[in-house]
């Protein structure tokens, strides 16, 4: 069985993490004795009590072999991407064989969820990731949210194929690929940056989506946007996520052709918390479409040509909906271009 180091990035989630130690307490692979497994619950820049709810969370359990697999570290720094890049290259264990990535604020509500992720993993040498099946809460947990959460909760989940994406929540990676890998600071979509990076050799080749693939019956839960408000701005970070790792790709690209010539420029740039702002000013605005490519725009017409009446009633609506995300993300890129926005 593979050494597994798992990271969980947890920044004011002080009411959601004491829950999420007790579904890792019930993982068959964390009581597993045979298992070779270390979690960090890595708290970064929190503000609440993330630390001390941990803590004792992990004190009240009632295995010790189990408490003694799970550690708090209380990290000063928050911002996802710079966590991300220390789990990988200064907090997990060298001899650690493969990299668990989890969120803070998710559910895990069966029990072999970890060990089918670790068992797919070793089984299929091709495979550089295992991503886990994002479910909404609502939907899992058959929660009432009032028409417009019913509608959001119905929405959003189509339009991606998720065994070729990385869901950010929830993931393992092999982990000598992982530290081929580094993460400037301030990325706002961290997953997508890893996603293009595993899936062609840092930007040196064409795509490979075999690398990536889950299975439909491991899963986790996360909670679901309950209104318009929040939707806006979560699409919103995700389209300047998007806009930031286009521009991040295409410099890459240019300036460091070869893997090993990428490697080296992105530890460089991990290295220097200024890099990604001086490469946006640099590469934004872009003639034609500005600091958003007009892809992110018409995506959604274009997957959804073939509607019918009703459907096409939804995608103007849709659409309505990206306009003002495109319009949103666009003005953000402008006034505020530089990295570490989020």
């Amino acid at each position: 069985m593979a050494a597994l180091d798992i990271g969980i990035f947890a920044h004011n989630e002080a009411v959601r993490i004491g829950p999420l130690v007790a579904d890792l307490a019930g993982q068959d692979l964390i009581r597993d004795p045979r298992a070779d497994i270390r979690v960090l619950i890595l708290a970064n820049g929190c503000t609440d009590d993330t630390v001390a709810q941990a803590r004792a969370a992990i004190a009240a359990l009632n295995d010790p072999s189990v408490r003694d697999r799970i550690a708090v570290l209380d990290l000063p720094q928050p911002g996802k991407s710079r966590t991300v890049q220390r789990f990988i290259h200064d907090l997990s264990r060298p001899q650690a064989d493969v990299l668990g990535f989890m969120d803070g604020d998710i559910h895990l509500p069966r029990s072999d969820t970890l060990a089918r992720m670790l068992a797919m993993l070793d089984g299929r040498p091709e495979l550089r990731v295992i991503t886990s099946r994002p479910v909404k809460d609502v939907i899992h947990y058959d929660r009432p949210s009032g028409p417009v959460g019913r509608l959001i909760a119905a929405g959003g989940d189509g339009l991606t194929d998720w065994r070729r994406s990385i869901c950010g929540q929830l993931f393992m990676m092999r982990a000598g690929f992982a530290r081929r890998i580094a993460l400037p600071e301030g990325l706002p979509v961290e997953d997508g940056f890893i996603r293009a990076m595993v899936l062609t050799d840092l930007l040196s080749g064409p795509q490979d989506l075999t690398r990536i693939d889950g299975d439909p019956e491991v899963f986790h839960v996360y909670e679901s946007i309950r209104d318009i408000g929040a939707l806006i701005r979560h699409q919103t970070r995700i389209v300047v996520g998007s806009a930031v790792n286009a521009a991040l790709f295409a410099h890459i690209r240019r300036h460091a052709p070869t893997e090993e010539q990428a490697h080296a420029l992105l530890m460089t740039a991990a290295a220097d918390p200024a890099w990604l702002g001086r490469v946006l000013k640099d590469e934004l605005p872009r003639a034609p479409h500005g600091y958003v490519p007009f892809d992110f725009l018409v995506k959604r017409l274009r997957r959804g040509g073939r509607a019918g009446l009703k459907g096409k009633a939804v995608l103007a609506a849709g659409f309505g909906l990206d306009l003002l995300v495109w319009l949103r993300a666009s003005l953000r890129m402008a006034f505020r271009p530089s990295a570490g926005f989020w």
